[in-house]
């Protein structure tokens, strides 16, 4: 059964993105909504169908969450963004050297992985379309910088998915 997806952009997506503090937050919202309603139809599931390792509402891939520490937020000119994204982890899942598990809390913790959802989005090299309600936009947005050129997803999947889920 879907999240609610009220309660998903009201208690999860908005608080998240405020905190962030990044630019173009209405349009980052409506975004990251779409990324949830399509990639896991807002929570039909949080790991990814097929056995492939992609996680959560928005079915990062480790590797992905990764790339995002080590070239981008593990340098120290973002201590202070990595502070804030870091600070929505949970003690648990934890891993084996008892610190937070990034990756498991791609599935288990929506706060964090609304956090690196939009960490993904906002180091792609593209401006954000500048409307948020610019559904083609933001599907194109999705599909060259989150699902990728070579990704199974298609913009009109995204389109059709966020009618479904959030219309």
């Amino acid at each position: 059964m879907p999240i609610n997806s009220d309660q998903l952009r009201t208690l999860i997506v908005q608080p998240v993105l405020a905190a962030l503090n990044l630019p173009a937050p209405d349009v980052a919202e409506n975004l990251i909504m779409g990324t949830a309603a399509h990639e896991s139809h807002l929570g039909d599931y949080i790991k990814q169908v097929g056995g492939g390792p992609a996680m959560g509402i928005y079915q990062m891939e480790p590797a992905t969450l990764n790339d995002c520490y080590v070239n981008y937020l593990d340098y120290s000119s973002r201590a202070a963004l990595k502070t804030v994204v870091d600070g929505f982890l949970a003690a648990q899942p934890a891993g084996p050297d008892g610190s937070p598990d990034k990756a498991a809390q791609l599935a288990s913790n929506m706060a964090y992985a609304t956090a690196m959802c939009r960490i993904r989005y906002y180091r792609a090299p593209g401006a954000l379309p500048s409307d948020p309600n610019d559904l083609s936009g933001l599907a194109a947005y999705w599909k060259q910088y989150y699902n990728t050129p070579l990704g199974a997803g298609t913009v009109e999947q995204f389109i059709a998915d966020y009618n479904r889920y959030l219309g």
